[in-house]
């Protein structure tokens, strides 16, 4: 069933469309970062460095590791009830949704076992610093309780998304960052909780954001409804997702696989480094919220363009998508580089750790408009089915370049940060330049469909 608050993303003004669906995404990732970014600063403010270590280090590469996989397989999910909504399917939208939640469910629990039981191990495989190990352990026991939770919400809010809204998710997220701020300075500050404290206002705020996307689905008129009758694993539908889903899994896997073999890179540099590569990554988080909801935005404008067989459209989205959002990344790396030192101070005022997170933004910032590239057009060739190809180029050309990388050049030839950032941008390109040629391939092989 549809009505008037339904978002067909097949009519009307291209650019108007992808912006307006593209703000509230990028509103919701901006939410999302604040809220890990406070962890940042009331745990370095009100513990210490070796806290910060412990939450942001090997701690984060386990996280987006293992929950990250399954994160990226709901995508597989959303492109399918896109389709299904492009294609005017109402019934579709709703047995899909109905598996997207089952399977989230049954992946969750098992995700949290694995974590709770393997925590010590995993910190043990990257070499983490003695001093934080204790810590890390803790909060990642904590925060794979809730990975349920996540995995719900996720597939809650790619489903709205799927169906053309993408305000509901950004609402529900702001509820959820909100407790987490207020949550985090109860426990860590006032109640002295350290690390502890953090991870279980990040795990409180994640269920809060869980069900409200339960709430909305299970109430809604829309045809992504969830009924009873729905509730069960589709045969042909989680097919079609796991098609999708899996490579997007495995791609996510790849990118957590090489960025912990970096991560114990880092973890050779000290304490002081650990520190101040997890403090990078909460300053620019915002640039990288940013433009991963421009990924997200252009993958569902596809999904459901390439579903209606609106090829011409596609393809204007892609042009216009690389030009908006090249801009975007313009500024915002001119932003970041004016305000990365007065930021820093914002979580520590220790003189080394301030002079090393600058040093760290130099070897990144300057040159994030090489990404722009590879988020549109992996977004676009996602939203429309084709998930192994790109899968493969990211592969090799982000995740094996850098473990190649970090195995020869950083651990035989010269042992040093700036190599490690030069690993980054080196592997952007060179992935810019393979997507690129598969995208205008693929195109060709498409225009047929044009309607």
């Amino acid at each position: 069933m549809r009505n008037a608050e339904s978002h067909d993303l097949t009519q009307g003004g291209i650019l108007k469309k992808l912006i307006v669906f593209f703000l509230p995404v990028a509103a919701g990732t901006i939410v999302q970062q604040l809220y890990n970014t406070v962890d940042a600063l009331i745990v370095s403010k009100y513990v210490g460095t070796a806290a910060l270590a412990a939450v942001g280090g090997s701690t984060t590469q386990i996280i987006n590791l293992l929950i990250g996989f399954f994160v990226a397989l709901t995508s597989g999910a959303s492109v399918v009830v896109a389709h299904f909504y492009g294609e005017k399917n109402d019934e579709g939208v709703g047995r899909a949704s109905g598996t997207a939640i089952v399977l989230c469910t049954i992946i969750g629990l098992c995700v949290t076992a694995i974590g709770e039981l393997c925590a010590p191990v995993f910190l043990g495989w990257m070499d983490t610093p003695a001093e934080t190990v204790a810590q890390a352990t803790e909060y990642l026991r904590i925060v794979f309780s809730a990975v349920v939770f996540v995995l719900i919400y996720n597939m809650g809010a790619g489903i709205l998304r799927a169906s053309g809204d993408s305000q509901r998710p950004f609402y529900y997220l702001l509820a959820c960052c909100i407790c987490n701020i207020v949550m985090d300075y109860v426990l860590v500050k006032i109640c002295g909780m350290g690390v502890a404290g953090a991870a279980i206002a990040t795990a409180a705020s994640q269920i809060i954001s869980c069900v409200l996307v339960i709430l909305r689905l299970t109430h809604a008129e829309e045809a992504y409804r969830i009924k009873k009758v729905n509730l069960r694993l589709t045969r042909s539908i989680l097919r079609r997702m796991l098609k999708i889903g899996i490579p997007s899994g495995l791609q996510q896997t790849m990118f957590g696989f090489s960025n912990a073999v970096i991560q114990t890179g880092v973890n050779s540099l000290g304490t002081t480094v650990v520190a101040a590569w997890s403090l990078t990554g909460k300053i620019d988080g915002i640039y990288w919220a940013i433009i991963s909801a421009a990924g997200v935005s252009v993958m569902n404008f596809v999904g459901q363009n390439y579903g209606a067989g609106r090829m011409d459209r596609v393809r204007e989205c892609v042009k216009l998508s690389i030009k908006v959002f090249s801009a975007v990344t313009i500024v915002l790396s001119a932003i970041l580089l004016a305000i990365g030192r007065p930021a820093i101070l914002l979580f520590t005022d220790d003189q080394a750790l301030m002079e090393k997170t600058w040093e760290i933004m130099l070897y990144f910032v300057p040159y994030y408009f090489t990404w722009t590239f590879i988020e549109v057009i992996s977004g676009t060739l996602k939203g429309a089915g084709d998930a192994i190809v790109p899968v493969i180029i990211l592969g090799l050309g982000i995740c094996g370049f850098r473990i190649l990388w970090v195995l020869v050049v950083f651990g035989l030839i010269y042992h040093s940060l700036i190599i490690l950032g030069l690993s980054y941008v080196t592997s952007w390109v060179i992935t810019d330049i393979a997507l690129i040629i598969r995208y205008v391939q693929w195109s060709k092989k498409h225009r047929e469909k044009t309607v």
